[in-house]
């Protein structure tokens, strides 16, 4: 991965690098900001459910003392009184019962009993057969009359919440209870649904003896819900399988204060993360259209950046190909403006110091090429003048005088070849190619050093296969053979062995030149084949073998040093069987790395 990275260009990695800060930033931003909301919901739902139970607190009691308020001035009407103490059920009835159903709800219960709890009438609401027509709840409460008693009644499938309040007549020896009023409401279905529409949306569930008395969810919620409550004690969590809620339950007393089931008020959190998943939308949309602006933005910073960046790498190219007129253009003053003006100005430092090299180079250069031209024609001069001063000295006989004009003849021809030779190499000339035999041509290299080497007691074995004809120009493949013969007998004063082979290798001749000398000096090895590179010699400026690559480079082969040898050097060449390569321009500094 980090490799493909450092691939990238300056410009992507600074977008890439923007992008993952950006989503980097935002993503903590907003798990912060979502945790925080998360928990504040919750606590907030919590909150609801506390308040909604607390509503229905207010509200249960406000109906509780509705009954209460009610029965109480039904107890004390005289007239009431009276017909409670016929005990006839049609009287109590004709006198209680229009005012009873002015005063009280529609869905209210009331009984009236005796003493003892046995019901003598039943004023309002449709009790059924659901209550007994024996209250014992009414004997329970007796010790606490003459107060109101109030609590809820389980009987069988159905929960109601009563109050009993017991009415007193006046007698001769004090009061006496005469009937007791028991007044209440069945909790139904209807009346959950209006305690969560007094809440504000708390769902209600009433249980008792561990039945369903009434819920505002629906049947398959409410199972499920029930089961979630029956697991834990106090849960902080239900699930109907699609909704989540916050709990919160309370019993249920009789009378007496005996739990006879239990209220579980619940809050949806639907809203809640509708809303939670608004902002989580919000972020995401906040982190898109931030991730476009700063991507755009540094888009068009990096490329204040970038560009001129891109310019400096482009002018260091150019410097690398020696082109140091390259100028960059200067935008401001900041630190990339001084960096391109301080790149130019090196630039035109560069440029004035390398004319300035060049000039020297020049200079230095034809001295040493006039030093090194006067070295070649030194011997071909010295023969012309022995032979010119015998001549004009001596009255020697004619076969010693046809002697003489012959080595002048061939060291005045010699002149001419290495003068020709010069002015082609300087002038980038070839002379024409001709089908050589090549062993033919080393053998006249070998023949025109031969006395060199009988003289130094070097043996030179000349294994070439006959019959090998290449395209080339004789006369300098030839002068390639006498540099490396040349060299390999300068290096060896005191005797030695040159061996001179040839094989076929790809539609081209690998000749080698191999001698027992000591080698070559580690300090030039790998700069061998440039100009004026040499060590241990008393003769020459080192031109020999830049010129000899040269001559290959332009047969469109090479010319490299062989690695692998113990003892000695070891040249190699390759001259194709067919000159597809003629003209090829090389440099002479160069070295190949076969082997």
């Amino acid at each position: 991965m980090i490799p493909r990275f450092a691939r990238l260009t300056l410009l992507w990695k600074i977008l890439l690098s923007t992008s993952v800060a950006i989503t980097a930033l935002f993503a903590l931003t907003g798990w912060i900001v979502l945790n925080d909301a998360t928990r504040t919901t919750a606590q907030s739902i919590e909150d609801e459910v506390k308040a909604s139970f607390q509503s229905y607190q207010s509200l249960w009691r406000a109906r509780a003392q509705l009954l209460s308020s009610v029965s109480l001035v039904l107890s004390t009407m005289s007239d009431v009184r009276s017909a409670f103490s016929t005990g006839d059920d049609v009287t109590i009835r004709d006198t209680a019962g229009e005012l009873w159903s002015r005063l009280s709800d529609n869905d209210a219960i009331f009984l009236v009993t005796d003493p003892r709890g046995r019901v003598i009438a039943s004023l309002g609401g449709e009790p059924g057969d659901v209550l007994p027509k024996q209250l014992d709840e009414v004997k329970r409460a007796a010790n606490r009359f003459p107060r109101q008693v109030s609590g809820f009644l389980a009987r069988g499938n159905h929960l109601f919440q009563i109050t009993i309040t017991p009415v007193y007549i006046q007698t001769s020896g004090g009061t006496a209870l005469l009937n007791v009023l028991v007044a209440g409401y069945d909790v139904n279905t209807l009346t959950a649904q209006r305690l969560k529409d007094a809440t504000g949306g708390s769902e209600f569930l009433f249980q008792s003896q561990g039945k369903l008395i009434a819920s505002t969810l629906n049947p398959r919620a409410t199972g499920q819900v029930m089961a979630g409550l029956s697991q834990h004690l106090a849960p902080r969590r239900v699930n109907d399988g699609f909704s989540e809620y916050a709990p919160l339950m309370t019993p249920l007393e009789d009378i007496e204060g005996a739990r006879v089931g239990e209220l579980s008020i619940l809050r949806s959190f639907d809203s809640a993360k509708r809303r939670i998943d608004g902002l989580r939308r919000n972020i995401v949309l906040l982190w898109l259209f931030s991730m476009v602006a700063g991507l755009a933005l540094t888009y068009l910073l990096a490329r204040r950046i970038v560009g001129p960046v891109r310019e400096l790498d482009r002018a260091a190219a150019e410097v690398s190909r020696q082109n140091y007129s390259y100028q960059i253009p200067v935008r401001g003053d900041d630190e990339l403006g001084r960096l391109a003006r301080t790149f130019n100005n090196m630039c035109a430092s560069i440029r004035l110091a390398r004319e300035e090299l060049i000039l020297q180079e020049r200079i230095s250069t034809i001295g040493r090429l006039s030093t090194s031209i006067v070295h070649d024609l030194r011997n071909p001069l010295a023969a012309i003048y022995g032979g010119a001063e015998m001549l004009v000295d001596s009255e020697l006989p004619h076969p010693q005088v046809k002697r003489l004009a012959g080595n002048i003849y061939r060291a005045s021809r010699r002149m001419q070849e290495l003068l020709q030779e010069l002015l082609n190499v300087s002038r980038g000339r070839s002379a024409e190619v001709e089908l050589c035999d090549l062993r033919s041509v080393a053998a006249d290299a070998c023949e025109a050093l031969a006395e060199i080497a009988r003289s130094q007691s070097v043996a030179i074995a000349l294994d070439l296969p006959a019959g090998l004809e290449l395209p080339v120009e004789r006369n300098r493949i030839e002068r390639v053979f006498v540099n490396l013969i040349g060299n390999a007998l300068e290096a060896m004063p005191g005797g030695g062995a040159i061996h001179i082979s040839a094989m076929v290798i790809d539609g081209a001749a690998v000749v080698e030149v191999r001698d027992n000398g000591p080698g070559i000096a580690a300090e030039i090895r790998g700069r061998l084949f440039q100009p004026f590179v040499s060590a241990g010699k008393k003769n020459g400026l080192g031109l020999g073998l830049a010129l000899a690559r040269q001559t290959v480079l332009d047969h469109g082969g090479d010319m490299w040093i062989a690695s692998g040898a113990e003892h000695g050097a070891c040249f190699r060449f390759r001259l194709p069987f067919e000159q597809t390569q003629k003209g090829r321009q090389g440099s002479p500094g160069g070295l190949s790395a076969e082997q």
